[in-house]
This record gives structure tokens, C-alpha cells and sequence, in this order.
């Protein structure tokens, strides 16, 4: 199997600098595309919509750090020992991110959003504008941990 090699499409501006797990709600970041590889139609259109799917890339993530096997999330031992790829946690093997967030507005080659759980300086590599046929059909099953887990992660922070 070879590599995959992607380059970004933007970078976060603004925003929140620490990197912490809650409180994501309110953070408003700008979305940066990459002058030199697009102009401002590669964003017609995305105005119209009310929320994006931003993939990007946990940069702060050391290789080291990278897990490949089961964990407790965020080391909670109340909760249960699951594997990587049922949760959402940063130390992801490829260190991918996927995040919704509302979509304010679009300013040229910036896209001004809230709730998008990624820090400044953060390399975007895709944007896509949330459909709502995109989104689950049926019932939604999940595990109790994982609500609780998501509990605060938008709330905002005192």
C-alpha cells in the first residue's frame, strides 16, 4: 500500500490557541483557504448554506502519541476500555479531525465559523457544506459514556 499525500486547503485563524477537550460552542475561528491555489469561487455558493464539514489535521498530535489499540477516553477508567476507532479522540492514527460547525458568513477567501473544535494554526484539508440528507438515517445508537463524554464539549466554559 502506498502513501497518501495531502496538502491544505486553508489553515484556522483565530479561535482558541490551547488545546482542551470542552467549551467549544461559542469559539468563533476564520477558516483561511490558500490564496495561491484558489479564488474566491471555489466558495461561490457555500454562503447559502448553514453549516460546514471541516476535515483537518491534528498537527500538535507527536507521532508518538499516536494510538493504535484500546484506551479508556480521556482516561476516565469509569468509563469502558474501547478501541481507537470507537471514539473520536485526537490521538488518531492518521490524526484526522471531522468537525461541523455553523457557518457565519464567507468574507473572500475566509469563512468565518463557530464551533469548529480545532486550534489556530490548524491545517484545514477539506470543506464541505453539511447536507442534512448527509446526516444519519434511522435510528442513532450510541453508548452511554460517549454522552456523557460529549456532555460539556459545546457548552461554554466559566
Amino acid at each position: 500500500m502506498g502513501e497518501v499525500t495531502v496538502r491544505p486547503v486553508g489553515w484556522v485563524v483565530g479561535g482558541r490557541d490551547d488545546v482542551r477537550d470542552d467549551g467549544w460552542g461559542s469559539v468563533g475561528a476564520v477558516i483561511r483557504l490558500d490564496g495561491g491555489r484558489f479564488g474566491e469561487e471555489a466558495l461561490y455558493g457555500l454562503a447559502d448554506f448553514s453549516h460546514l464539514e471541516v476535515v483537518y489535521h491534528f498537527d500538535r498530535v507527536p507521532a508518538g502519541k499516536v494510538e493504535t489499540g484500546a484506551r479508556h477516553p480521556r482516561g476516565n477508567t469509569d468509563w469502558p476500555l474501547v478501541g481507537i476507532f470507537a471514539q473520536r479522540g485526537k490521538n488518531r492514527p492518521n490524526r484526522l479531525g471531522v468537525s461541523r460547525c455553523a457557518l457565519v458568513r464567507v468574507d473572500g477567501l475566509e469563512l468565518h465559523v463557530t464551533g469548529l473544535d480545532a486550534v489556530a494554526g490548524t491545517p484545514v484539508l477539506d470543506i464541505k457544506p453539511y447536507l442534512a440528507e448527509f446526516g444519519p438515517r434511522g435510528e442513532v445508537r450510541q453508548p452511554t459514556w460517549s454522552t456523557e463524554l460529549m456532555r460539556a464539549y459545546y457548552d461554554c466554559e466559566d
